[in-house]
């Protein structure tokens, strides 16, 4: 089928790798001329999406909408199959808005620019690709497409250390790949018809045995990405090593790619699998919350320490997916736009810090806010939205995801209490190891490397433009929610409607118990009526 209107969406996903194309053919030396090719690019793409979603996207609608399906290798059964709803949107336009303040913050890259600035549009295109395809085959095609780019710029610009965070990230996320295509594959092959579309799929009458398998699959592959514990290893070592544009990226989007593969694959497609997965999501979460919090503390690595922060903060995004509740899915999708712009606007300082020093070893530095008290402005507004501190966007969404299991009508009142008292934990810690990362680098004497230096430029116009247009949608959404929670409600709401009624089914079906498939053999009460042994955490969880 052949969309009737103009192509809005392809041309959002094709327009940036078209348009890196002629960029060997540029005319001229120098690094001007690319760098302004590629920001014009960046921009253009921004206003087109901004454009696409302010003119025809309706966020009151549940959905799919601006619907475009091509065909294109019948052979295989690829379609170019697009369409945007409440998941997607919001996630496309923090795409935008990161990749094109990252091609900002690269002002500076003097080595290969042309080879550079061709792998972030090329990324800029697969990440849009990801969020706006409907069909598995071609979600996967992206999904690799977007590997290639990312190994690349940590390999070539990156640190000391680059080729082993390259080669780690790119063994972790391709063996990740493996069971995104395996359970795809899987999917679009069981019952009668074949099919790869995301709606055709999500429609289709799996057995349990068989949404169990999937869902585990998905699970470990976008588990390697978003991270969840103890699949993060890659993490740490990639942000330590890459340039601070791409960590900019890699925080503020590629992590989200992970997230949204969750709600998409595992939670919209697979619901029944999701009932029976959810209690483990929230246990890893608080997992996430905790190891992760504790760890930051070891880390003398400014971004090493910022990478842990990351992975804590996707802890709550698990925890907000396993609620069962609109507003802790509601907050999980906000966790996750809050802490793309967050993580983008902390590794971006991070790289203005290591321009300055030339270090990223906090027991090098301190004494910087004397010499540097603009982008001491700058990061203590980034550590206290980090930390979520009430009028930012992190308090709304941390908020909502406690809100929302705590008003779970799905676990039992221990459980509640058991996931939301340790993920408080992590709230506890944060600001522990975020204030003292602010000491370490602002406060105090000179460290050893800033006293070497006479005098330090603080942050430029370009730098503090490129912070400001992350750090007030951060306190405009902490101010006002439904800036970003109007964009996905209508969807939330649908979403989650459905996870319940799965719910609901699975409890009331009295020949199908809550968990009989993963439990202890059936025993008989006293009062005839059969019982079931409560011996795991999923059980003691719903029981």
């Amino acid at each position: 089928m052949i969309s009737e209107q103009f192509p809005w969406l392809t041309t959002i996903v094709l327009f940036p790798l078209l348009a890196s194309l002629p960029i060997p053919l540029l005319p001229g030396s120098s690094n001007k001329t690319v760098r302004v090719y590629a920001l014009g690019v960046g921009l253009t793409e921004l206003a087109l999406i901004l454009f696409t979603f302010a003119r025809y996207f309706a966020p009151q609608e549940s959905g799919l909408q601006l619907v475009e399906s091509y065909t294109w290798v019948s052979q295989i059964g690829l379609n170019w199959s697009l369409g945007a709803d409440g998941l997607s949107m919001p996630l496309v336009i923090l795409s935008g808005l990161v990749t094109t303040l990252a091609i900002v913050a690269s002002w500076n890259v003097s080595l290969k620019p042309r080879l550079y600035y061709f792998l972030l549009l090329l990324m800029y295109s697969a990440q849009a690709g990801v969020f706006l395809c409907q069909d598995m085959l071609l979600f996967f095609l992206m999904w690799e497409v977007e590997l290639v780019p990312v190994y690349l710029l940590i390999s070539i610009w990156g640190g000391q250390k680059r080729m082993y965070a390259a080669t780690k990230f790119i063994l972790y996320t391709a063996i990740g790949s493996i069971f995104i295509l395996v359970a795809a594959l899987a999917m679009a092959f069981y019952g009668d018809a074949v099919s790869f579309n995301f709606t055709e799929l999500a429609l289709k009458d799996y057995s349990l045995p068989f949404q169990l398998l999937a869902y585990a699959a998905f699970i470990i592959a976008f588990g390697v990405k978003l991270p969840i514990f103890p699949l993060h290893t890659w993490l740490p070592d990639a942000h330590s090593e890459a340039p601070a544009p791409v960590s900019m990226i890699l925080a503020g989007v590629l992590l989200k790619m992970a997230g949204y593969g969750i709600i998409r694959m595992n939670i919209e497609m697979l619901p029944d699998a999701h009932v029976y997965f959810a209690p483990f999501l929230a246990i890893l979460g608080v997992v996430n919350i905790v190891y992760a919090s504790l760890t930051a503390f070891g880390q003398d690595n400014l971004k090493r320490r910022m990478a842990y922060s990351s992975v804590a903060h996707m802890g709550f995004v698990l925890i907000g997916f396993s609620a069962f509740t609109t507003i802790g899915m509601s907050g999980a999708l906000l966790q996750m736009i809050s802490h793309g712009l967050i993580a983008a606007v902390m590794f971006f300082l991070a790289g203005v810090t290591y321009e300055r020093t030339h270090t990223l070893d906090m027991t090098k530095l301190g004494g910087m806010a004397r010499k540097m008290p603009t982008a001491f402005a700058f990061f203590t507004a980034a550590a206290m939205a980090s930390l979520a501190l009430p009028g930012m966007s992190g308090f709304v969404s941390e908020i909502a995801v406690f809100l929302g299991m705590a008003t779970s009508d799905v676990y039992s009142t221990p459980f509640k209490v058991f996931v939301i008292v340790a993920a408080a934990i992590g709230v506890v810690l944060s600001p522990i190891y975020l204030l003292s990362m602010l000491r370490r680098i602002f406060y105090g004497d000179s460290g050893e490397v800033v006293s070497q230096v006479p005098t330090m430029l603080d942050i430029r116009p370009r730098e503090a433009f490129v912070a400001a247009c992350l750090i007030v949608p951060v306190i405009g959404i902490g101010l006002y929610p439904k800036l970003a929670t109007e964009t996905f409600d209508a969807k939330t709401v649908a979403l989650s409607n459905r996870v319940q009624d799965t719910v609901m089914l699975v409890a009331e079906n009295p020949s199908q118990p809550m968990f009989s498939a993963l439990t202890a053999p059936q025993l008989t009460a006293s009062n005839g009526e059969p019982d079931w042994v409560r011996v795991d955490m999923v059980t003691i969880a719903y029981n």
